[in-house]
């Protein structure tokens, strides 16, 4: 067995376990725009390999006073008045999902959970937004830092969309499911899964032998063409 299999996921983010969390609003304020949906998997790691851990998702009432667009719902095909969406206030839905993460951070020994998303501090300001509402004091996750699925797409596969950078992936998406909270969640986990598993860390990799000479000069070139711009003003 490598060493890098025997890397625990504590050691492997510095104490940090990734959580996948994709949520649906109703609207781009997070702290006038609803909460509506919220979905979580736990990135599980063993025998050196990246999985999704099992899925935690409810739907959430919005909170008193919230702001609703007709055309958010429009995408996501939430009913809110719909009884059958067993929707919970924002103090139970959050402390629904996050009693199975705090799980997982002691099962894997990590300190705390490191949100990864597509866009990922649009979820992560509508998640501090309902925690801040709610009072909650017990968040596992870390309040700023994220990881996010556009740099990894865009920079991987040259896709930041996050259809097509799953198809990009070679992994299969369907248009009828995405936009719900657990479609987009899962989805996104098996892509932050892929890329991870194709991904040795720095540490195992050595120094990098990476030539950057001619990116150097080409650089400052384009800084000399602006010197000279600048002057002729």
């Amino acid at each position: 067995m490598s060493s890098i299999e025997n890397v625990p996921i504590a050691r492997r983010f510095r104490g940090y376990l990734p959580v996948v969390v994709d949520l649906e609003t109703g609207g781009f304020d997070a702290h006038r725009d609803a909460l509506l949906e919220i979905a979580a998997v736990p990135i599980v790691w063993a025998n050196g390999v990246f999985a999704p851990g099992a899925t935690t998702t409810t739907h959430v009432m919005p909170f008193p006073g919230a702001n609703i667009d007709p055309q958010s719902l429009e995408i996501t095909g939430i009913d809110v008045d719909n009884p059958l969406r067993g929707a919970l206030e924002e103090k139970e839905a959050l402390e629904l999902i996050f009693k199975p993460i705090r799980v997982a951070l002691k099962q894997s020994g990590c300190k705390r959970a490191i949100l990864v998303g597509h866009n990922a501090h649009f979820d992560l300001n509508f998640l501090n937004a309902a925690i801040k509402r709610t009072g909650n004091k017990r968040s596992p996750f870390h309040p700023f830092s994220v990881f996010d699925t556009v740099t990894l797409g865009g920079a991987l596969f040259g896709q930041t969309v996050l259809a097509k950078l799953v198809m990009a992936a070679g992994l299969k998406w369907d248009p009828n499911e995405a936009h719900s909270a657990v479609y987009d969640t899962e989805r996104t986990a098996d892509f932050f899964c892929l890329v991870m598993n194709r991904i040795n860390p720095i540490a195992q990799l050595g120094p990098a032998n990476v030539d950057t000479s001619e990116a150097v000069e080409v650089s400052e070139s384009i800084s000399e063409q602006l010197e000279l711009e600048d002057a002729r003003v």
